[in-house]
């Protein structure tokens, strides 16, 4: 290839209408580096900063960037996602934190690979090149949630709490956000697997934050959110099992509290345990209505997944949008 032929990561984003989306809170000390990154890998892209409510200089670093800023007054990550995805338009949409840490030359690998294998989603495996980078309770938490999510779906990412990725226009305007928060990235992840969108990875160098700029992560706090988040999809997304299994454990004690009674009644003839019994025979009917709310909430599910995928189904796959305009 002569030297006057573009490759395939500069075609990919010439081609397509880019929109870099840069959720913010409390970050000009990071803000202006992460812009003119940006600005420099991705020439052409259109970079939004979503401010949320920040208290220091954010806003005039980011305009003095050279970015569109605007606000969302919501407070939390899922709050600016949700309303970044409705408000812009584009072909291909690349996801980033504020703090600096993400690698940006990496963003026309990304758009590379979404577009070539017509991917949906994109996630930047972060590779951390500094100790100080990727803390010791994150990575935990993110091993924790990561191999819980390959469990339920059968495969998963290798990085599932990443802030770095890449869009098709189709998975931004059909992906409902319901979080408020942190969870986004889980929630994102989730959304990809349950309807078995086509999705790819790719390893990224990871960095620490600029000096100055403090992260608004807390390791008990928000591990603690993490083994919710857990409990919250498996029960969302697997009710059936989830109730199922609270089913067996109250029914197990039932019948364990019920043998004894059952015994002394067949030598006996009496019930000596009167509320025993009674304990017994609650413990039995929770049963059987945890196991009826796990079908309910099983086909309410599997309904609510048509729906998204119908959603998903009526935009144009990924690469359509230029060749079709």
């Amino acid at each position: 290839m002569s030297s006057n032929e573009p490759n395939a990561e500069s075609t990919a984003v010439t081609r397509y209408r880019v929109a870099v989306l840069v959720p913010c809170y409390n970050e000009e000390h990071a803000i202006a580096k992460v812009v003119a990154d940006f600005r420099a890998s991705l020439p052409g892209a259109t970079i939004y900063v979503y401010d949320n409510n920040s208290t220091d200089g954010t806003v005039a670093a980011a305009r003095g960037a050279g970015a569109v800023v605007r606000r969302e007054t919501y407070q939390g990550k899922g709050h600016v996602v949700r309303r970044m995805f409705n408000d812009v338009e584009a072909d291909v949409y690349v996801l980033v934190d504020g703090d600096a840490t993400y690698d940006a030359p990496s963003a026309p690998a990304m758009i590379a690979k979404l577009v070539d294998e017509r991917l949906d989603m994109v996630v930047a495996t972060r590779i951390d090149r500094e100790e100080t980078a990727y803390r010791r309770g994150h990575r935990a938490g993110n091993r924790l949630l990561t191999g819980f999510v390959a469990r339920m779906f059968g495969r998963s990412f290798t990085d599932i709490l990443s802030g770095y990725r890449a869009f098709s226009r189709r998975f931004v305007k059909s992906f409902p956000v319901l979080s408020g928060g942190f969870e986004i990235e889980t929630e994102l992840t989730v959304h990809a697997l349950q309807l078995e969108l086509p999705v790819g990875e790719i390893a990224t160098p990871y960095y620490s934050r600029p000096s100055g700029s403090v992260s608004k992560l807390s390791t008990w706090t928000d591990g603690f959110r993490i083994l919710w988040t857990i409990q919250r999809l498996f029960r969302s997304e697997r009710p059936l099992v989830f109730f199922g299994t609270l089913a067996l454990v109250f029914a197990l004690i039932s019948i364990a509290l019920a043998v004894p009674i059952f015994s002394t009644y067949l030598v006996e003839g009496l019930v000596p345990r009167l509320p025993t019994a009674v304990l017994s025979t609650g413990l039995m009917l929770l049963a059987f209505l945890a196991f009826a709310c796990g079908l309910i909430l099983d086909t309410v599910t599997r309904g609510r997944r048509e729906l998204r995928l119908l959603a998903y189904l009526a935009l144009r796959a990924p690469g359509e949008e230029r060749r079709n305009s």
